[in-house]
C-alpha cells in the first residue's frame, strides 16, 4: 500500500521566502523532505541574499522574485510552473504585510491607503494565486494560505491585520466552495507565534512569545517545522476530504480564554 503522507511526484509553489526563520521556509523543507518539487518565490530583491542558500539546501530548486502587487511578476511564476511541470498540484501562499504605523496604531485610526494595501498583499493575492492555479491544476490540489488567531479575536497590538486575516479566513472558505468541484482544496493554517521578520513589526510581540509559550497547554512555542509538517499532511492525499477549514498549529493556545 502506497503511503498517502507522501508527496512523491507532487508539484508545487511556495511563496514568501524571507529568511531560514520564515514559515515559507518551513512548509517549503517540511514538503521537500516527503518527496515534493517546489518552485519558491520572494518578495523584495533585499532578500535574494538570505533565500538563495535555502533554494539551495533544497534542491537547488527554482527562486523567482515575485511581488505579488505586480501581476506581470505573478503570472511569471506560475508560468514557470506551467512551462517546468505542465501541471501544478499545490501553492503555499505565506505573506502578509500592513505598513508599521497602520499595523501599530488603532484600527479606527487606520489609513485607507494602509488598508487597502494590507488587504492587496495580505489577502487578495490569495485569490489571483488561486486563479492562475486553477487551469494547472487539472487533477485537483491545494492552495494553502496562513491565518492567525488575530482573525477570531481580539489580540492586542496585532491592528488592522487582524480585520484582514479575518477577511482573509472567510475568503478562504468562499474559494473552497468555488474551486471544490474541479477537486481543488483550500485551507488556512493559524500558526501560534512565531518569531519571524514579520512578526517583528508587532508591538512588545517579545512579551507576546513569552505568554504563548506559558499559557500554550503544551507550554511551549510552535516552530516552523511544525507548520511545515501540518502543511504537507494537509497537501497530501490522506487529507483529500478537508477543505474550507482554519488548522490551529499553536500548541491548543486556541482553546484558552
Amino acid at each position: 500500500m502506497s503511503d498517502p503522507i507522501s508527496l512523491s511526484g507532487k508539484t508545487g509553489i511556495v511563496t514568501g521566502l524571507a529568511n531560514e526563520h520564515s514559515i515559507a521556509f518551513g512548509c517549503a523543507r517540511a514538503l521537500h523532505q516527503a518527496g515534493a518539487e517546489l518552485i519558491l518565490s520572494y518578495g523584495h530583491p533585499k532578500a535574494e541574499a538570505h533565500v538563495r542558500p535555502l533554494a539551495e539546501q533544497l534542491d537547488d530548486a527554482p527562486l523567482i522574485l515575485c511581488d505579488v502587487r505586480q501581476q506581470e511578476q505573478l503570472e511569471a511564476l506560475f508560468r514557470a510552473a506551467s512551462d517546468r511541470w505542465g501541471r501544478l498540484d499545490f501553492v503555499i501562499h505565506s505573506m502578509a504585510f500592513a505598513p508599521g504605523e497602520d499595523l501599530q496604531g488603532r484600527v479606527v485610526d487606520s489609513s485607507l491607503d494602509g488598508f487597502l494595501l494590507a488587504m492587496d498583499i495580505s489577502c487578495h493575492s490569495f485569490m489571483r494565486m488561486a486563479r492562475l492555479a486553477e487551469p494547472l491544476m487539472t487533477d485537483g490540489g491545494c492552495l494553502i494560505t496562513m491565518s492567525y488567531q488575530g482573525a477570531e479575536r481580539v489580540v492586542e497590538n496585532y491592528g488592522i491585520m487582524g480585520p484582514v486575516k479575518a477577511a482573509l479566513e472567510s475568503s478562504m472558505r468562499y474559494m473552497a466552495e468555488e474551486l471544490g468541484p474541479a477537486g481543488i482544496r483550500v485551507l488556512a493554517l493559524s500558526p501560534g507565534p512565531v518569531a519571524t521578520r514579520a512578526a517583528s513589526g508587532i508591538r512588545d510581540f517579545e512579551q507576546l512569545l513569552r505568554d504563548a509559550e506559558v499559557r500554550a497547554p503544551t507550554r511551549r512555542l510552535v516552530t516552523i517545522d511544525d507548520i511545515g509538517q501540518t502543511a504537507r499532511f494537509l497537501v497530501s492525499d490522506a487529507a483529500r476530504s478537508i477543505t474550507g477549514v482554519t488548522t490551529h498549529v499553536d500548541g491548543g493556545l486556541n482553546v484558552k480564554a
